[in-house]
């Protein structure tokens, strides 16, 4: 018998939407289970390799304050809102952070959290140039995203990595990737 979603209802509807799914299983057991359908999106690691810097934001983030720990620090992402991911990237790298984005490296597309969501993100790796910065950032005004943008460098993402201090899981995967990648930018000069 094969597994297959029965049934669908709406629990709450909004900017994400909860329904409670009936699930038939291999063994043909049926379940329940909560299902939220959020949009999928697109993250990037912007790195300048002259300078060995990379560009993050952070911002206010309801589950993060709500657990009373400190704001994350993220790469650029955001949603698809209809646009294939690499001109979501682009179009978020210049709101979020003012940067004119060129060459997009796609690392992967991954569940963001499988076990209850329907979002995928696809990451990528893309290097600039100081003279891609050409906006200030901060995220959009009418979506009050008060955007902190900040670059950091990479020998200290490294560290962070190492200590376990880079919480968001895009961004640990974007900085890993870069290190596996090109390791020489990470080494001391």
């Amino acid at each position: 018998m094969t597994e297959a979603i029965l049934s669908e209802r709406r629990i709450h509807s909004g900017w994400l939407n909860l329904k409670l799914a009936t699930l038939r299983l291999a063994g043909g057991e049926t379940v329940e289970r909560e299902l939220i359908e959020h949009p999928s999106g697109a993250a990037v690691l912007a790195y300048d390799p002259d300078r060995r810097v990379a560009l993050l934001v952070s911002q206010c983030r309801p589950p993060v304050l709500r657990q009373g720990a400190p704001p994350l620090l993220e790469v650029i992402a955001g949603a698809l809102d209809g646009d294939d991911p690499e001109a979501c990237i682009r179009r978020e790298a210049l709101e979020e952070a003012g940067v004119r984005l060129h060459d997009l490296e796609r690392i992967a597309e991954t569940w963001a959290s499988p076990a209850t969501s329907t979002e995928r993100v696809t990451s990528f790796l893309a290097a600039y140039r100081q003279s891609d910065r050409v906006a200030q950032g901060g995220g959009r005004d009418d979506e009050a995203e008060h955007l902190r943008v900040r670059e950091v460098p990479l020998t200290e993402l490294a560290r962070r990595a190492d200590a376990g201090e880079l919480q968001d899981a895009k961004t640990l995967l974007l900085v890993q990737t870069l290190r596996l990648r090109k390791p020489e930018l990470f080494a001391d000069r």
